[in-house]
């Protein structure tokens, strides 16, 4: 199947049956980063290496209903207005990842072709039983290569054209500018207002410390010179940036210069967006899904090891929580998942 091998995608399978209406109506996928019981799932953890141009395959009520273009990264988001049942669900915080989707005219499904896909299901992390029965615990799957040629071939043309990018156009490759995320950190913004703790001069220390300015930066500046990655020294070059974001810390983690780092506006964003982290040794880490001659057009080299140096015990926590909580990599899928 021609349209497959063009370029390097992956192939998903989300299983959305009470949230499908949701989902494919509001374009996007949503799940939250951690079981009720906060025990690590493999199936949420899967969304942090989705990348714009993947495919989506839709599975609802035993049928595989849409196919969609993933058109953005994962990010954090709190749950959608529409899964809750008074408002917005502000402290329910988990992973989006938008999604141009097309419904198909004629589903299938997949219980009733078993005979041809069952031989092709990953051996890991299968979305379906051999005898085609859905599998209740899963949200989100990668699937194989064979998996999906046999799929689409059931599917047809419609699901050909999806994939070949001529049914969404060139939207999948177009972020749609963080939904959800934006309006979560304006209601934080808002709520400052009305918080009688907060002399005006710390709330407006506060404010200032989203954008890496003011106390914070001045906070920083008693432990790091420069930028980790890059060696710039200008002040005017740098950036103070979070480690746990401003919208996931509370009012002294905001201004805790522990809780930042200095970098050049280019890193930092590659930073605040999880294209990269660090070990707790000060190596690098690249994100898969970050694009590699980018990175090496921002000044973040990608064919080389590269260790920034040791960071404090003070900074460890923060950088932890970027890793589990921002950095675009799965562990399932790097083969190095923790309890």
């Amino acid at each position: 199947m021609g349209v497959i091998d063009r370029r390097a995608i992956r192939f998903w399978w989300v299983n959305q049956n009470k949230t499908y209406r949701h989902e494919v109506d509001g374009g996007y996928l949503w799940s939250p980063k951690r079981k009720s019981n906060n025990a690590r799932n493999p199936y949420y953890d899967f969304m942090r290496e989705v990348a714009p141009g993947d495919v989506v395959f839709s599975y609802s009520d035993t049928f595989v209903k849409a196919v969609g273009i993933a058109a953005s990264h994962a990010y954090e988001a709190p749950k959608p207005l529409e899964f809750g049942r008074a408002g917005a669900v502000w402290n329910k915080i988990g992973w989006r990842v938008d999604v141009n989707y097309i419904e198909l005219q004629s589903p299938i499904r997949p219980a009733d072709h078993m005979r041809t896909l069952a031989p092709r299901l990953p051996a890991k992390f299968a979305p379906l039983l051999a005898d085609g029965r859905g599998l209740q615990n899963i949200y989100l799957t990668c699937l194989t290569r064979p998996f999906v040629e046999e799929l689409v071939a059931l599917l047809g043309e419609p699901a050909r054209r999806v994939i070949g990018g001529l049914s969404i156009a060139d939207q999948s490759t177009v972020e749609k500018g963080l939904i959800g995320q934006l309006e979560w950190e304006e209601h934080l913004r808002s709520r400052l207002d009305d918080d009688p703790s907060l002399t005006e001069t710390e709330r407006q220390a506060v404010i200032l410390s989203r954008r890496g300015q003011g106390r914070f930066k001045q906070n920083v500046l008693e432990f790091e010179k420069r930028c980790r990655v890059t060696g710039v020294e200008k002040l005017e070059h740098l950036r103070a940036s979070h480690c746990k974001p401003w919208r996931d810390s509370d009012n002294s983690e905001r201004l805790d210069g522990n809780n930042g780092l200095l970098l050049t506006p280019s890193v930092d964003h590659l930073f605040d967006r999880g294209y990269i982290g660090f070990e707790e040794n000060g190596d690098l880490i690249v994100s898969p899904v970050a694009d590699g001659y980018s990175l090496a057009r921002m000044g973040v080299p990608t064919n080389e090891s590269i260790n920034v140096g040791a960071f404090r015990d003070s900074q460890q926590e923060y950088l932890a929580f970027h890793r589990e909580n921002i950095l675009l990599k799965s562990a399932y899928l790097s083969g190095q998942a923790a309890n």
